[in-house]
């Protein structure tokens, strides 16, 4: 579904992201871990079409996409869930999930993507009247990702959906994400946690330095394999020591 393809993408001079390349497939989860400035939201905002690739592409479905206008990849069916969820905040938890639709004129396919939208997150449909900026941090999650859903994506980027929140909340977000899954909904998520990753995701990709280290299936890549690649063969070596000790 998803090709990205040898992209390199600069910030002025600074050179952001060299040489990655990242496939998604119909129907898997797959994950971009990495640690702080690794590149992993400057791929995804890359594929979303807020930043333009310097070289390489991107394509969807088979087709460029790249350095078009995000609104036009929108609504060729790539939504993303970004960084710190952005929730309206004095908008009603249901506004803000009618915004996603503000691209769609199936009036009948909105309001049973509502209803399924709340099938998805039964407690929303209780606070349907509550300020957005009134529900708790993993409420807030929930909601943008509901939001994004109401516009019927064919892929959904989602930026650090765990960013914040405590495990008890994670593990709900990530049941979501696998429901979603199962249903036939295809996610490229950002993820600082190794474990959350292998965990979770069919397949990942290890970034750091904006370069990708290592890839493969989740269930056939070792923890110590992956963390060498995520921190570094030295430094992955000392943490393992100090474990031990």
């Amino acid at each position: 579904m998803l090709e990205v393809d040898n992209i390199f993408v600069h910030y002025g001079r600074v050179p952001a992201v060299r040489g990655v390349s990242v496939t998604v497939n119909a129907g898997e989860i797959v994950c971009i871990v990495g640690p702080n400035g690794a590149g992993k939201s400057t791929t995804l905002l890359t594929v979303a079409g807020a930043l333009s690739p310097s070289q390489g592409t991107v394509k969807l479905d088979g087709v460029s996409i790249a350095g078009q206008a995000p609104e036009n990849i929108a609504r060729k069916g790539i939504s993303l869930v970004p960084e710190g969820r952005h929730v309206f905040t004095q908008l009603t938890v249901e506004e803000n999930i009618r915004l996603g639709t503000d691209m769609r004129a199936d009036k009948k396919g909105v309001e049973e993507d509502f209803e399924l939208v709340l099938s998805y997150f039964p407690f929303l449909r209780e606070r349907l009247t509550t300020p957005g900026g009134k529900l708790s941090g993993g409420e807030q999650q929930q909601l943008v990702i509901a939001r994004a859903l109401m516009t019927r994506p064919k892929l959904m980027l989602i930026d650090e959906p765990s960013l914040g929140l405590g495990p008890l909340i994670v593990d709900r977000v990530y049941e979501i994400l696998h429901t979603l899954r199962n249903a036939g909904n295809t996610l490229l998520v950002v993820e600082q946690s190794t474990h959350r990753a292998l965990e979770n995701c069919d397949r990942v990709y290890v970034l750091r330095s904006g370069q990708i280290e290592l890839h493969g299936k989740a269930s056939e890549l070792t923890d110590e394999a992956v963390e060498r690649a995520y921190f570094g063969f030295e430094a992955a070596t000392a943490r393992r020591r100090e474990a031990h000790f």
